[in-house]
């Protein structure tokens, strides 16, 4: 059990989809997800499966639909396609879809970036949220990005974030 904001609460364990989105396929976005993959088992969290998308609107819906529809999911990372380019799409689908935004992902995730990389961090849209009762990260594709992304905010938080959603 941990505390958080004095509330106790019941740790959890993640079973989790990761997608990568690419306007490429390329082995790049296989390496982030085994990286997640790695992060995820040395926590004692499931990885259910891990798929890379073509960074194209309808591509991206029914890979979240079938993450979504995969009995036992209760978490969604998504890697690429956070930026500001028109290819860039991946928060303004997910922004549709959000029941419930947790802005202070965001937040934290670009003043980390910030202090590592300077001002370009602004540009990132990455985000969270939860999606019919799954919580979904989204992360930039870049694996600085995404080491960032799980190692400081995601990774530590994670037990505590999933015991509280099965409250």
């Amino acid at each position: 059990m941990s505390v958080v904001e004095g509330i106790e609460t019941e740790t959890g364990i993640a079973r989790c989809v990761v997608l990568s989105i690419s306007g490429s396929l390329s082995s790049n976005h296989d390496k982030n997800a085994h990286f997640i993959e790695n992060l995820l088992h040395g926590q004692g969290h499931e990885l259910i499966y891990r798929r890379v998308l073509k960074n194209h609107e309808n591509t991206i819906r029914e890979g979240l639909a079938e993450a979504l529809a995969e009995e036992g999911c209760n978490l969604i990372l998504i890697t690429g396609g956070t930026g500001i380019a028109k290819r860039d799409i991946t928060y303004d689908i997910l922004r549709q879809l959000y029941e419930s935004e947790i802005p202070g992902f965001g937040e934290l995730f670009r003043d980390l970036a910030y202090k590592e990389l300077g001002p370009k961090a602004m540009l990132t849209r990455a985000s969270a949220g939860i999606i019919e009762g799954c919580l979904v990260f989204s992360l930039p594709g870049s694996p600085p990005a995404v080491k960032l992304g799980m190692e400081r905010l995601i990774i530590p938080t994670l037990n505590d974030i999933v015991g509280e959603m099965n409250q």
